[in-house]
């Protein structure tokens, strides 16, 4: 089947890494998650990936704690980078060749993050992963996914999460949610879906940037999404 984007961003969140254990690395997970990132981008598709941090720290969690908000963003613009590291050693093993680059420059182990040369990383061939959100706190990395991919000239952002889609209520309590086939961006923000952060959703509809929510738990869903419209839900600006 013929591809629907020529380039695309993924985002994926901290906990993708922990596997059961929500919290930390499961080697197993990693190794999991980069054998679908491979195979999605074998299919010609040039592959983008932002990670979040939420298996090491969340900022908006530590600092309901107590911790200073702009500290505890740091933080977890640390551990995305963490990640990054953690899913571009699993990636190189499986055959993948990958760059990370960060918003935070730790240039010993990482490019800083520049836009043509990431362009060019993915013209060829390689996988890109973004580290370090987009540099600065109050930001979640859902907003540097959206950043990200329109520096980039990506034509869709692909979010895998823990559910299959969007849906009208909270399926995990409601066992009647309805899940969308395709919602545009303001009927997500009219109606509270939660999806992502207002500012990468105003990001996105400006740009006109097609959003696609999707299992990650599907195994082969990371390439299969790239084919096929019916999985997930797909936010466009237009039903």
């Amino acid at each position: 089947m013929p591809l629907r984007w020529r380039r695309v961003l993924l985002k994926l969140s901290g906990e993708a890494l922990a596997g059961d254990a929500g919290f930390g690395f499961d080697p197993s997970a990693v190794s999991r998650l980069a054998g679908e990132i491979a195979d999605a981008a074998a299919s010609g598709a040039q592959m983008a990936v932002v990670i979040g941090g939420g298996n090491v720290l969340r900022g908006s969690i530590a600092s309901r704690g107590g911790m200073e908000r702009a500290v505890a963003d740091h933080i977890g613009m640390l551990a995305t980078i963490q990640n990054g590291l953690a899913l571009q050693d699993a990636l190189e093993a499986a055959g993948v060749q990958t760059r990370l680059q960060t918003a935070i420059e730790m240039t010993a182990f990482a490019e800083p993050f520049i836009r043509r040369r990431a362009i060019r990383h993915l013209e060829k061939g390689r996988v890109v992963l973004f580290g370090g959100g987009t540099g600065s706190p109050f930001f979640s990395t859902d907003t540097a996914a959206a950043l990200r991919a329109v520096e980039i000239g990506a034509e869709a952002v692909l979010k895998a999460t823990n559910v299959d889609g969007v849906y009208d209520s909270d399926p995990r309590s409601n066992p009647g949610a309805r899940r969308y086939a395709t919602v545009t961006y303001t009927e997500c923000i009219e109606n509270k879906l939660g999806v992502m952060d207002l500012t990468a959703f105003a990001m996105c509809e400006e740009h006109d940037l097609p959003i696609v929510v999707f299992s990650l738990g599907v195994p082969g869903n990371i390439r299969a999404v790239l084919t096929d419209d019916r999985i997930g839900t797909n936010i466009r600006r237009n039903p």
